[in-house]
């Protein structure tokens, strides 16, 4: 069985193990305030060139965001999101039980929202009696594997900025993100463009575990206390800095996406030329093949993996397939081995 469902199912890279062995017994203070994530902070505000920033440790993905979301908006204000984002399909209405309404856009095959998205949708709520779009929720990469350009966030961002809206930028898979052959993007140009941007561990090499860059000083204050409030905050919250420092050391966070994003591209290489098309080509860790609806079964048997749903066309079926910082060469060559022709 090849297992190619997510980038989660395998715990963590074994040097991301051993900093969590050599700190197990230390009897760090907890909450956060030890030296590890005092250590990882300091680390990932150099690396995004970002001294104003201040830097949350979070358990996952979910967390991160709707804790964000909560702690950065007003009763009356909502999100604007991809139709595709993971806050409006994965999370269980986790952003609507804070109390947000999610705004969702029809985003392109590739997941990206747009200014021009955005300052369509706007006119429909200058009715002061309905919601008011206040922030921006976006994914890097998204969640059909797309990947923004460096002239893409700046024009999103000059939107956001000329509209009065936050841009808050989900970062799950961040690290595949920024090692993708389309990126152009750095961590201080993230800084840069949003107010807000996490640096995802659990997808990538880290057991659990999300960095949250608040970069706009007005979302800072009193963060901790949100993040308590809403169950984010874990009591041995050195486990998470110790994870980071690790991920942080001699490049290997994004060694790891590398390595994810070229797994990805050469299982996507290889089902191109066995014939088969997609339904969007995705330059990250995430692939996402039409395959036949008759050879479902076959799949099943041999390869683990997700189905996202209908294809265009009658008789198919779109999966997903995912490589992580595990996945082998080995993986793929078997996998495209036993993979049926269309």
């Amino acid at each position: 069985m090849y297992l190619f469902r997510n980038d989660y199912s395998f715990g963590a890279h074994p040097k991301v193990l051993e900093a969590l062995s050599a700190s197990n017994l230390e009897g760090n203070p907890g909450y956060g305030f030890d030296p590890h994530c005092e250590a990882a902070a300091a680390r990932i505000k150099e690396l995004c060139q970002a001294p104003q920033a201040d830097v949350q440790f979070l358990i996952g993905g979910t967390s991160a965001n709707f804790t964000a979301i909560a702690a950065f908006l007003r009763p009356w204000e909502g999100v604007f999101c991809a139709q595709t984002g993971h806050v409006n399909g994965h999370e269980s209405g986790a952003v609507e039980a804070t109390g947000h309404k999610l705004l969702p856009l029809e985003a392109g095959p590739d997941g990206k929202l747009t200014p021009a998205l955005i300052e369509a949708a706007l006119p429909a709520y200058e009715d002061i009696h309905l919601v008011k779009p206040r922030l921006v929720y976006i994914s890097d990469a998204t969640e059909t594997g797309g990947v923004y350009t460096k002239a893409e966030l700046e024009a999103l961002s000059a939107c956001c900025r000329a509209h009065d809206l936050l841009l808050f930028l989900d970062g799950a898979r961040l690290g595949c993100a920024l090692t993708s052959p389309a990126n152009d993007l750095t961590l201080p140009d993230l800084a840069r463009l949003t107010d807000a941007f996490y640096i995802g561990g659990t997808k990538n090499g880290a057991l659990m575990g999300e960095a949250l860059v608040l970069v706009n000083p007005a979302l800072q204050g009193d963060f901790f206390r949100i993040k308590k409030q809403r169950g984010a905050v874990l009591a041995k919250g050195w486990l998470l800095g110790a994870q980071f420092e690790a991920l942080l050391k001699d490049d290997l966070y994004f060694q790891l996406a590398r390595h994810s994003n070229d797994m990805a591209r050469k299982l996507q290489d290889g089902l191109k030329a066995k014939g088969y098309s997609f339904l969007f080509e995705s330059p990250s860790n995430q692939i996402f093949p039409i395959v036949p609806d008759a050879i479902l079964p076959e799949l099943e048997r041999i390869c683990a993996f997700e189905v996202w749903g209908a294809a265009p066309e009658a008789g198919h079926t779109v999966i997903r397939l995912v490589a992580s910082f595990a996945t082998e060469p080995s993986d793929v060559d078997g996998l495209l081995n036993e993979f049926p022709l269309p």
